[in-house]
């Protein structure tokens, strides 16, 4: 290996050595608090178009995220698989593995981007909006936004990409500087494009997009340039083969995959709740309730539990990669406990002051109020059991096991809720209530099998390799 492709910086050897309380929160905080920040964004365009444009508006950015997030969900799959690569050769020092697995996840996300997500999402977006039966006066409002998120995809996709690869090897904190960087960006440029000013027209719900969009893509250019600098843990180094290795790329897939269509399964689950909830008869004022309580107020859960979940991903991972198998096992455990006593304090928040949370996306009175309280109350209670699930379905990912939580997701996410409002609905037709409830019933289902799962051990003996690099 040549100077220049020698790296500045080495692995955290404290992931697999030291204290394991300390090594899951040095990864999780970073990430918790990137996206307590990023979703604070997204609160502030909800926010922000539900005072200006009004709860149809909220409808719009709710049904267009949950289309959007269903789609890339599966195209950004391949990061899943590059993460379960990266943990496991950075546990094991192998520099050259980590850089040959997350450039070739690069390369194939370049591919997707512009080859499906762009022309695809584009041309399919009205059929995709009236699958999940929004209003007419949603759609309107939503075609626009989720057409630009389609079209101008790489960057966040590029984002999602570089910020898991560097987690995966240990480094949390450079995904978190760049992640506040990006949301400022966003906060600033949605102000200007949402209301206008001076000169700059009024956009509205498109202006949420647009905003999105330029932000992500600077930040993923930036990722990209310090990657290239050889200035992070993980670099492109130019003595590095740029060309496609297949043997990568079926081990990022091989692994991916699963998680691909596990998130298509959990959204897919998402939409056909979207779907009972247009038929409710406040249809639009539940779909916002949905938008701004579900999406927007209960990322104050997820946001800590998705951190706590890529930190015991990276730790279990990395650990079963130095031959350290019941540290990963100890790892999860802890980082679940730290998940309870979060979404235990966020859910109290849910219960006292409903009003005061729904308030701030202008949602203060009439059907809106009644519905938002309501299902807040639920999910103070779904918070406990979504966090210990995430906490487990991390750490099976990092370790390889990626068909477990796919199964799980099947059955939890769209056979227990979608299921019991079917048979309700056959029944006696469905109320708001019963809704709310088949989401608790779907996060107790997926944190009990989570964790089933995971105590099986099977996990213990995947291995993973991809071979010595190519001349």
């Amino acid at each position: 290996m040549t100077d220049s492709a020698k790296p500045n910086r080495q692995f955290d050897r404290r992931i697999v050595e030291g204290p394991l309380g300390r090594a899951v929160w040095r990864l999780a905080w970073p990430t918790m608090l990137q996206n307590i920040i990023g979703g604070l964004q997204g609160a502030i365009d909800q926010a922000m178009v539900g005072n200006y444009v009004g709860h149809t508006g909220n409808a719009a950015i709710g049904v267009s995220m949950q289309i959007f997030i269903l789609v890339i969900v599966f195209v950004a799959s391949i990061f899943t698989g590059m993460g379960v690569l990266v943990a496991r050769f950075a546990g094991a020092g192998d520099h050259d593995k980590v850089n040959r697995s997350v450039y070739q996840a690069f390369i194939v996300s370049l591919g997707l981007a512009f080859g499906v997500l762009a022309p695809l999402g584009y041309y399919f977006a009205p059929s995709l909006l009236n699958l999940i039966n929004a209003a007419p006066e949603v759609q309107l409002e939503a075609l626009p936004y989720i057409r630009i998120m389609f079209v101008f995809s790489f960057g966040m996709l590029m984002f999602f990409l570089f910020s898991g690869a560097l987690r995966a090897a240990g480094d949390a904190k450079t995904p978190m500087r760049l992640g506040i960087v990006m949301t400022l960006l966003n906060v600033v440029l949605s102000v200007v494009l949402i209301r206008g000013l001076g000169s700059i027209p009024s956009f509205g719900t498109q202006g949420a997009a647009m905003g999105t969009v330029i932000a992500s893509g600077t930040v993923g250019l930036a990722f990209l340039y310090l990657l290239a600098s050889n200035r992070l843990v993980i670099q492109f180094p130019r003595a590095m083969s740029y060309r496609p290795d297949f043997g990568i790329i079926r081990e990022l897939f091989r692994f991916g995959l699963p998680a691909g269509f596990q998130g298509v399964v959990m959204n897919l689950g998402g939409l056909l709740m979207l779907r009972f909830i247009g038929g409710l008869t406040f249809s639009a004022e539940a779909q916002a309730v949905y938008s701004v309580g579900y999406t927007q107020l209960f990322s104050l859960i997820t946001w800590t539990s998705v951190g706590l979940m890529g930190a015991a991903s990276a730790v279990a991972g990395q650990n079963l990669g130095a031959g350290h198998p019941d540290r990963s096992a100890r790892s999860t455990r802890v980082a679940a406990g730290v998940g309870l006593g979060l979404a235990g304090g966020i859910g109290a928040a849910f219960v006292f002051v409903p009003e005061a949370l729904l308030a701030v996306f202008g949602m203060t009175d009439g059907p809106a109020l009644v519905l938002g309280r309501q299902l807040l109350g639920y999910l103070a209670v779904s918070g406990l059991f979504v966090t210990v699930a995430l906490t487990f379905t991390g750490a099976l990912q990092g370790t390889g096991d990626t068909k477990g939580p796919l199964y799980i997701s099947i059955l939890s996410q769209v056979v227990v809720p979608v299921g019991f409002c079917f048979v309700l609905q056959a029944l006696r037709g469905l109320d708001a209530s019963d809704i709310w409830l088949a989401i608790v019933l779907g996060h107790v289902t997926r944190c009990v099998l989570s964790i089933i799962r995971f105590e099986q051990g099977k996990w213990r003996s995947i291995e993973v390799d991809i071979g010595p690099a190519r001349a």
